[in-house]
């Protein structure tokens, strides 16, 4: 009991770490591949042909990136995958975002993902991304987690004046167009001092200035930025009892994770193992970074080809053969909102890994609907090893739904099952888990990984 005690609580403060320093998918890349090459994983591009027990990694654009361990198998026989997502719902800095309005300085943003727009007015937000430069060069930005920068906020109106807001719908009443970020500000004039003495835009250029001393961009450096707008600070422990955990992004973070760390914890067997993180989930898994590119099957195709085994029917093969437990979070039950869950189907904080057989939403639309005789297996697998889990849906069946990328691995013909941590307050600014989620999530994943 002692030892599970310590490793549950090394395992919770390594999590704690990745969520602080891992706020973007560029950063979760980063760390994954830090985590990797400390546990003898190389970049496949360094390597020319691949033997059973090696390890290697695939990373596409920064942003999504795929572990590999080979098996003593064939690779056609399929592997063991573990497939999450990196990206979390937040505000994007737009390519021309800079602007001055009655002496204050805003970044004017778009919101990415589902979020509820009135969360995030008010908190101090963080800026992270990169800047790329015309001379082929990469600024690394990241302003307002240290205690010594400046944060910066999203302004509300005082309820005082609030009346025909408070009357709005909780969607309508902040648009999108209203979510700017306060930047900087200037002193207004005295108002007897002649207007044509004054300096327009002020403090836009004081703005300016700053950025162009500290990372050397200046105003047209935005056009080919990738700035996310993210909440200030490191995640906390939650309660009296610190069971729980406050943090940003463990929709789906919480799950890259544990999928990584049971990844780099394991030892491949007959099947070859994989894990893979992926970007855009949060908006359909469109684009080259996301689950619905040919990411994957590229990158399978160079295992495949270093396997010296390389045709397209191997690749098919190898994926149609497949097992997957798509890393994804569910909806944690909610006592203060009980009415829009089915109790008995829903999964609790606490209540171990969740198994989902299906997503989707009203009648399973858009689902992938998991095989009962891999379920089956899976079950075994973890009664076995004492794994806790629960098998749950997201809400009750006509009040929502939602989607993971489980339907986009499925296509190849593989097995797949939606598996992850129970969060409350998914897709706020700052969401709920347990910490025994995520320490039975790590054994589920170590466990499957191992599976025959």
């Amino acid at each position: 009991m002692k030892n599970y005690l310590e490793n549950k609580m090394n395992l919770i403060e390594e999590y704690k770490k990745f969520l602080e320093n891992g706020k973007t998918e560029r950063e979760c890349v980063s760390l994954i591949i830090h985590l990797a090459e400390k546990n003898g994983y190389k970049d496949i591009q360094k390597t020319d042909s691949l033997k059973p027990g090696e390890k290697v990694y695939v990373c596409k654009r920064n942003k999504s990136i795929a572990l590999f361990e080979i098996g003593t198998g064939s690779i056609e026989n399929g592997m063991n995958i573990l497939g999450a997502h990196i990206d979390s719902p937040r505000l994007d800095v737009k390519q021309n975002p800079l602007y001055e309005k009655d002496f204050i300085v805003y970044l004017n943003t778009h919101y990415y993902g589902g979020i509820k727009k009135y969360q995030w007015v008010t908190l101090p937000l963080a800026l992270h991304g990169v800047v790329c430069l015309k001379d082929g060069s990469t600024v690394k930005v990241s302003i307002g987690e240290k205690s010594d920068e400046p944060v910066f906020c999203i302004s509300d109106i005082l309820p005082h004046l609030a009346q025909k807001q408070m009357k709005e719908t909780a969607a309508d009443f902040i648009d999108g167009e209203s979510l700017d970020l306060i930047c900087g500000s200037e002193i207004p004039s005295a108002q007897n001092e002649d207007s044509e003495s004054k300096e327009k835009d002020k403090a836009k250029k004081l703005v300016l200035d700053i950025l162009n001393e500290k990372y050397g961009i200046e105003e047209k450096d935005f056009n080919s930025a990738e700035l996310e707008v993210v909440p200030a600070g490191a995640p906390r422990d939650l309660g009296f009892d610190r069971s729980l955990i406050l943090a940003y992004g463990q929709d789906d973070r919480s799950c890259a994770y544990t999928s990584a760390q049971a990844m780099v914890d394991s030892n491949a067997s007959s099947r070859t193992n994989c894990c893979i993180c992926v970007d855009k989930e949060e908006i359909g898994s469109y684009g080259a970074t996301g689950m619905g590119s040919h990411f994957m099957e590229n990158a399978v195709a160079e295992v495949v080809a270093r396997l010296g085994e390389y045709s397209e029917l191997s690749v098919r093969r190898c994926l149609n053969n497949s097992w997957m437990l798509s890393s994804d979070v569910n909806s944690a039950y909610d006592p203060m909102n009980a009415s829009l869950f089915d109790k008995e189907n829903s999964s609790f904080l606490g209540g171990g890994i969740v198994f989902q057989k299906y997503t989707g939403s009203r009648g399973k639309s858009g689902a992938s609907d998991a095989d009962p005789e891999f379920i089956a297996k899976l079950r075994n697998v973890l009664d076995s090893g004492n794994v806790k889990y629960q098998l749950a849906e997201l809400g009750k069946v006509d009040q929502g739904g939602g989607g993971t990328i489980a339907h986009l691995a499925a296509k190849y013909g593989m097995y797949v099952l939606d598996a992850g941590v129970a969060v409350l307050s998914m897709h706020a600014p700052w969401e709920i888990t347990s910490k025994e989620d995520i320490q039975q999530a790590y054994n589920g994943y170590k466990l499957f990984l191992g599976m025959e």
